[in-house]
């Protein structure tokens, strides 16, 4: 006599919260029925495993914070962390004050021209030409890498790491003529990039009468430049020094530059000054 019997065979899954539930039920069968349906089943459940139930993508529960935490006179220096750092911050502080200068007015920047501007192009044909080995025809900076005026008084090394903190490399560049004229139409529309070793008169929104070296600009030719590695790649929007047919590395940083000028005039026992004689002549 066969047992009346009942087989419930439940198999649930749960993933990404899917819940598959197979339920079968045996009831009242034969013993070699029940067999041959249980290997049955056995297939069926492997197929269930594999495509009955596909799992939902997972996905992210992300939930924003407030962390801030305010740095200011509130929070104690952990005492350890302040003993590593200490003697650091004193060898920092004694190079950053050490006084290399004396500015009888501040060098500030301005448009087209100014006092800082033109003391910096200077300086950088001043420093990198006995480097170079070469006249240099013309130098170039701009206003947004002069971070800070150079202060009235006493100048500190400090100062200078305020007014150049990146660590930007002279190089000479090479420019044809048409080069040199695009070089000349940016600093007149931009009004920030001072140039050193030139004259020009601003009319109409157009340089005219541009000199190198005290002399006429001549297209035909070929000039040198130097300015610093940023710049050469074309920051600033200055894409077209990006065009130059020769790129030669200095082998002296801007800062290092500014810093030695500085401490060579001072052993020569002069202030650091500007050569304030008009470069731009701007006609309404």
């Amino acid at each position: 006599m066969v047992n009346n019997t009942r087989l419930v065979l439940q198999l649930r899954l749960r993933r990404s919260g899917e819940d598959c539930t197979f339920v079968d039920k045996l009831s009242n069968r034969p013993p070699h029925m029940k067999i041959r349906f249980r290997k049955s089943l056995g297939v069926a459940l492997v197929a269930l495993l594999v495509g009955a139930c596909q799992p939902l993508a997972w996905q992210a529960s992300p939930s924003l914070a407030n962390t801030d935490v305010p740095v200011d006179s509130t929070i104690t220096a952990d005492p350890q962390t302040e003993a590593v750092i200490a003697p650091y911050r004193r060898q920092v502080t004694e190079k950053m004050s050490e006084v290399i200068g004396f500015a009888p007015e501040a060098l500030g920047k301005a448009e087209y021209e100014s006092p800082l501007g033109n003391f910096v192009v200077d300086l950088q044909i001043a420093q990198s030409q006995p480097l170079y080995g070469k006249p240099i025809d013309l130098s170039l900076t701009t206003n947004g890498g002069l971070r800070q005026p150079l202060p009235k008084g006493e100048i500190n090394v400090g100062d200078v790491f305020e007014l150049m903190p990146f660590e930007n490399e002279l190089v000479v560049l090479t420019l044809d003529g048409s080069t040199v004229q695009e070089l000349f139409d940016y600093a007149v529309e931009k009004k920030w990039a001072p140039i050193g070793g030139a004259t020009y008169t601003v009319k109409n929104g157009k340089p005219t009468d541009i000199k190198i070296g005290g002399q006429p600009f001549d297209p035909a030719k070929s000039y040198t430049l130097v300015t610093s590695d940023y710049l050469a790649g074309g920051g600033d929007d200055l894409n077209m020094l990006k065009k130059a047919t020769k790129t030669e590395k200095v082998g002296l940083l801007l800062r290092d530059a500014i810093l030695q000028q500085i401490r060579q005039l001072t052993a020569a026992g002069q202030p650091v000054t500007a050569d304030t004689d008009s470069r731009v002549t701007v006609l309404p």
